[in-house]
């Protein structure tokens, strides 16, 4: 019976994380090189994905498989956004907006 509560979070995490990136099921499952219902079926609990396509989901949600896990955190969608904003920037303007946010924790 645990097993069933699981795959049931498992599901729920993928779509709410999928709907947060505005990818419909079938789009990400055909980014995956998978089946046009290869979501979809993970998201009602019809199947499970393997190890390796739990990798490959976590990638195309660019994020880390111990994110995919972390159900405490509403905004990692935003956080995700702003990383790969962060990437673009130069050296010093990380460095000024890494300034702000260390003034701001304090």
């Amino acid at each position: 019976m645990e097993e069933n509560i699981f795959i049931g979070d498992f599901a729920s995490r993928l779509n709410k994380l999928r709907q947060e990136r505005n990818v419909s099921a079938r789009d990400m499952s055909i980014s995956l090189g998978q089946s046009h219902n290869f979501i979809h079926n993970i998201e009602v609990g019809r199947n499970f994905p393997t190890m390796l396509n739990f990798f490959y989901i976590c990638e195309f949600m660019g994020i880390s498989p111990k994110d995919f896990f972390d159900y405490g955190k509403s905004h990692s969608a935003r956080v995700v956004a702003t990383m790969e904003q962060l990437e673009a920037l130069s050296d010093e303007q990380f460095d000024s907006i890494a300034s702000v946010i260390e003034h701001m924790n304090k």
